[in-house]
């Protein structure tokens, strides 16, 4: 005969906690057999957000057919016999509840913060005013630059040079070298790479200044390339035999 009894043995129960008003909450919550359903009620509260006054406990089987209401607080959980994987179902009865209206799943029910665009630009620290602050040190920073920086150091590297870049040692071929209208002030060296470790193909922001495979290209300064007898490296070369 079945009775709801305490059961012996394993003192505790894993459930499945699933919520009337939080169709995406789903959590599987150990709880001890001896726990009151009040107790119970206090720990899912902390869980989900119901408060324990506004919340009634249904119990399902594995099946999915209810088993009973935990309608007595006072009543030890293990006197409604709940099983490993049974269900655990907490009913929200509170009509403001913070868990009520759905916008805990669905962000667009929630209000959004909105601002003027003329209340915006009165306020300090936005992204908007960094980037301006940039725009300026930088534009600052070039017109600093004469037109013929590093134009010294353009004197021994011509066109068609074997050269070692730094950072990195990569190996290329000189393309260009000169003022680039698209870059800031001074001077400037084209590289066609041996391997793919450039940037473009010798055009720069729509200014083409050589040609050369897609992304084995670069443009940097003077001061980052050493010509010489620098060979295509082997990619089969090992260090050591």
């Amino acid at each position: 005969m079945s009775t709801k009894l305490q059961v012996q043995g394993d003192e505790s129960v894993l459930l499945r906690v699933t919520h009337s008003n939080i169709k995406s909450f789903a959590s599987d919550v150990r709880f001890s057999l001896h726990m009151i359903v009040e107790a119970v009620k206090d720990k899912l509260w902390k869980k989900c957000g119901t408060s324990v006054e506004s919340m009634c406990l249904e119990l399902y089987d594995d099946t999915g057919a209810k088993v009973s209401d935990l309608a007595d607080n006072m009543r030890s959980l293990g006197f409604y016999s709940p099983q490993d994987g049974f269900r655990l179902h907490v009913v929200d009865l509170d009509p403001s509840s913070v868990t009520s209206g759905g916008w805990l799943e669905d962000t667009s029910l929630v209000e959004k913060y909105k601002i003027s665009d003329e209340a915006y630009n009165k306020l300090d620290g936005t992204y908007k005013k960094f980037k301006e602050r940039m725009g300026v040190q930088h534009s600052n920073l070039e017109s600093k630059i004469s037109d013929n920086y590093m134009e010294d150091l353009c004197a021994n590297i011509k066109v068609g040079d074997r050269c070692q870049v730094e950072v990195g040692e990569k190996r290329g071929t000189v393309k260009f070298v000169g003022q680039a209208e698209t870059l800031a002030p001074g001077f400037w060296v084209g590289i066609q790479y041996d391997e793919p470790l450039g940037k473009h193909d010798g055009m720069v922001k729509g200014k083409r200044y050589f040609e050369c495979p897609p992304v084995c290209g670069g443009m940097v300064r003077p001061d980052k390339v050493k010509v010489g007898d620098f060979p295509e490296r082997d990619p089969f070369e090992e260090d050591e035999i």
